[in-house]
């Protein structure tokens, strides 16, 4: 169900309300084709290439990608004037238009008055945002800015006109010869003038039926409830959508069902939009999102798909819509799960592989919201760059580049936005661009949800589908001057053509800057960089001070360069298993009761590296024993924030907190978080910790009693810290001194084999400090 502001208001509501229960609930129905069989798994892409031997492997270190990426995520309805810099983090604005705002000539149906689109347009791109856009001709109401009837006039005395007297609305005549023949006019015309326009980023298949969402309920093709059919038939259904695929071949498309006029959008690249999305109603409660399998509704969204066979369409097919806005305030409250008339979200995430949602409550949502965050990046692509692949130094014309890329969202970035390859000079300005043939679009998703239909499991299954993608390029370097330089990589958004304030793609990287360029590392040309060609000096005094059954940590004395140390290479066994631009290291996936042997080598900004430290022999702890895995014992090694690195070297950071910038204060071996109604704090795992029972939190708080002011998140579990259940069915709190709170991971729900990110959101009333002496996993 499409909803804006105005549709919003009391009177609308009310008027809701006096119909009946059932009323509400069959604007989403309409009559259902016969069923066909679900698609099932879909077969996985081909793999990809690997990295030439001869190139060096450069690590790169993940972290949280932005909130605004291009794209995805949310849209908020676009009203001139507006300043959409507020709020939650976006990149999208969602506008409709009338079409007898474009239609103007009352004379002359092939007359178009394209100012107030392109208007709009100007306005949403010149905040650097990308438009959703729909037309419609009958919208109860109306918008507030736009005419609920906007029928053109040039269609009086040529199209009969109808009542819908449930909505005070009328409809066209859609089977009519003459509308048919001025909308096929009308899409060729807007295709020639938009079709990939930088300003658009979806385009929706409206114009038809109540708001432009394909359905004229109840005056639907349920005629036995004594109200005529106002919808077209589905050959001419067919005929429009047709109209749309034939003038857009750049922008995507998308239409509300996949059952529309007969499914005559499967088989063509038109994804689909959910506007009721992740919502339940009538009694009991059945969503109209999820399939049956799933507590769905027989109408819902992704049961009319898997009717269809076309539950797989998001591979090359966008998938946007609406949140339903009587959920919109509570959408993420429960996440990952859902509560009352909120679906399972993530499950509907997944199973739909969503892009982008219009969610105009987003206005309200604060931007640290971890459970939102998390949705936010799952939906649509979620990239990341895991290694780089180039020489240290060149010294002759030409050099080989590869990297690899991840996606860790439900659906792939679906246009072929241009790649390029830079280097930056010590001053950070990029001297020399080189653009790439990448497609992004081949990066599909590492895992996808299996629907319960497809009988692979019980829900939730998750299948391997995508692969961590490799490309690779030749660059010239001719006119390069010799020096030492940072390889960097983005991708160009095609609105930065239009506007400076075009949204960057960026990815989630700790080396991913703000101007959209992703460092890949350090590299000399024409022979180390300026004249230096002087190695740093060998590392010593390596040492490893904590180990357990799957990991080891690593310390060693700083080595010194005559221009300065850029990072170290930790190797084990001779092979390069990461780098860090600190003198520690954890090194982490090891077997138990293992002997490794590693070595440390300095480099520095020119690609010259030292020779290596004396070897280091460890043996990790037998399984299961020893102190488990430390995840963090704050001893300031690494220094937090500024390393940004846990003990397993992933990333970790807080912001919003009364200390330490926002970030807490690490002292005394303990991590200090002070909090008046607002803070988080994160830290990547990213490791299976399935050899592990617990999740051990060392902590005490200022007062006592803070366990109701915070929620934890982790392997898809978040609970509010006091709510976890520990062994004998009690339940976490806080004192004034420390404790081990000892959280058992599979009854409480935690993925051990998928943990992710530990989050702590304090958003729940609580002022007052707590401190964290460790986090770690154990049995």
């Amino acid at each position: 169900m499409r909803t804006a502001p105005r549709r919003r208001a009391l009177a609308f509501a009310a008027a809701l309300c006096t119909a009946a229960a059932t009323a509400v609930l069959a604007v989403t129905v309409q009559a259902q084709p016969a069923v066909a069989a679900p698609a099932g798994p879909p077969a996985r892409p081909a793999p990809p290439a690997t990295p030439s031997p001869s190139l060096t492997d450069h690590p790169l270190t993940a972290a949280p990608s932005p909130l605004d990426n291009p794209l995805k995520g949310f849209a908020r309805f676009y009203f001139p004037g507006d300043n959409q810099s507020t709020g939650y983090p976006l990149s999208l604005a969602w506008s409709y238009f009338g079409l007898s705002e474009v239609m103007t000539n009352a004379a002359n149906c092939g007359s178009y008055d394209w100012s107030i689109v392109d208007s709009a347009l100007n306005e949403i791109a010149s905040y650097g945002n990308q438009a959703a856009i729909r037309f419609f001709m009958e919208y109860p109401g109306g918008t507030g800015s736009h005419p609920g009837n906007s029928i053109p006039h040039c269609f009086d005395g040529h199209v009969t006109y109808r009542n819908n007297t449930f909505w005070g609305t009328v409809s066209p005549d859609y089977d009519s010869p003459y509308l048919l023949s001025a909308l096929s006019n009308f899409i060729a015309a807007f295709g020639a003038r938009y079709d990939g326009d930088p300003r658009i980023g979806f385009i929706n298949l409206g114009i038809v039926g109540l708001w432009g969402e394909w359905h004229t309920w109840p005056f639907d093709t349920d005629t036995a409830d004594g109200y005529p059919n106002l919808m077209p038939t589905d050959a001419h259904g067919a005929q429009i959508i047709q109209a749309f695929d034939t003038a857009f071949n750049k922008t995507k498309l998308e239409i509300r069902y996949p059952d529309s006029a007969g499914g005559a959008a499967n088989a063509r690249d038109i994804g689909y939009h959910d506007d009721s999305f992740c919502y339940r109603e009538g009694s009991p409660l059945a969503g109209v999102t999820l399939p049956q399998s799933l507590g769905g509704a027989s109408y819902s969204q992704l049961q009319r798909a898997v009717n269809m066979g076309v539950e797989n369409k998001w591979i090359t097919s966008s998938m946007g819509g609406e949140v339903r806005p009587e959920i919109q305030s509570s959408a993420f409250a429960s996440w990952p799960g859902g509560s009352g008339q909120v679906d399972n979200m993530k499950a509907c995430i997944e199973l739909e592989h969503t892009t982008w949602k219009i969610n105009q409550t987003s206005q309200s949502y604060s931007p640290s919201d971890p459970n939102v965050a998390a949705a936010v990046r799952l939906m649509g692509y979620d990239l990341s760059a895991t290694h780089a692949y180039f020489p240290n130094t060149v010294s002759g014309s030409s050099a080989t580049v590869g990297v690899t890329l991840v996606n860790n969202g439900v659906a792939p970035f679906y246009y072929p936005w241009t790649v390029t390859l830079g280097l930056k000079n010590s001053a950070g300005t990029v001297v020399k661009t080189w653009d790439t043939p990448w497609d992004l679009r081949t990066v599909q998703p590492l895992k996808i949800r299996a629907f319960p239909d497809w009988g692979v499991g019980a829900d939730p299954t998750y299948r391997d589908f995508g692969y961590p993608q490799y490309f690779q390029a030749g660059v010239s370097l001719t006119g390069v001057a010799t020096g030492s330089y940072q390889l960097v990589l983005r991708v160009r958004n095609p609105l930065e053509a239009v506007s400076a304030n075009a949204k960057k793609l960026r990815f989630g990287n700790a080396t991913q800057n703000a101007d959209g360029w992703l460092g890949l590392g350090a590299i000399g040309v024409g022979g180390g960089g300026g004249g230096d060609t002087t190695a740093p000096t060998v590392p010593t005094g390596l040492a490893s001070p904590a180990k357990t059954a799957s990991s080891v940590s690593l310390t060693w004395n700083a080595s010194t360069d005559a221009v300065g140390v850029t990072g170290y290479r930790v190797l084990r066994g001779g092979t390069q298993v990461g780098t860090s631009a600190t003198t520690s290291y954890t090194d982490s996936g090891l077997s138990a009761s293992s002997a490794y042997t590693y070595t440390v080598q300095a480099y520095d900004a020119a690609g010259n590296v030292s020779a290596a430290s004396g070897p280091l022999t460890v043996t990790t702890s037998a399984s299961g024993g020893g102190g488990g895995i430390g995840l963090d014992d704050f001893d300031g090694n690494p220094a937090y924030p500024s390393a940004a690195k846990n003990d397993l070297a992933k990333w970790t950071g807080g912001n919003c907190f009364l200390n330490g910038g926002g970030n807490g204060v690490v002292s005394g071996g303990a991590l200090t978080l002070q909090y008046n109604n607002c803070g988080w704090f994160g830290s990547d795992v990213a490791t299976d910790v399935s050899a592990y029972t617990y999740l051990v939190v060392r902590v005490r708080g200022a007062s006592g009693g803070e366990q109701s002011h915070f929620n934890l998140s982790l392997g898809g579990a978040s609970k509010v810290f006091g709510d976890y259940t520990l062994d004998g069915g009690g339940h976490p709190v806080i004192t004034t001194s420390y404790q081990d709170i000892k959280i058992p991971m599979v009854a409480n729900g935690i993925s051990r084999t998928s943990p992710a990110q530990l989050a702590m959101g304090f958003w729940y009333g609580g002022n007052s400090s707590i401190s964290i002496d460790g986090l770690s996993f154990s049995n």
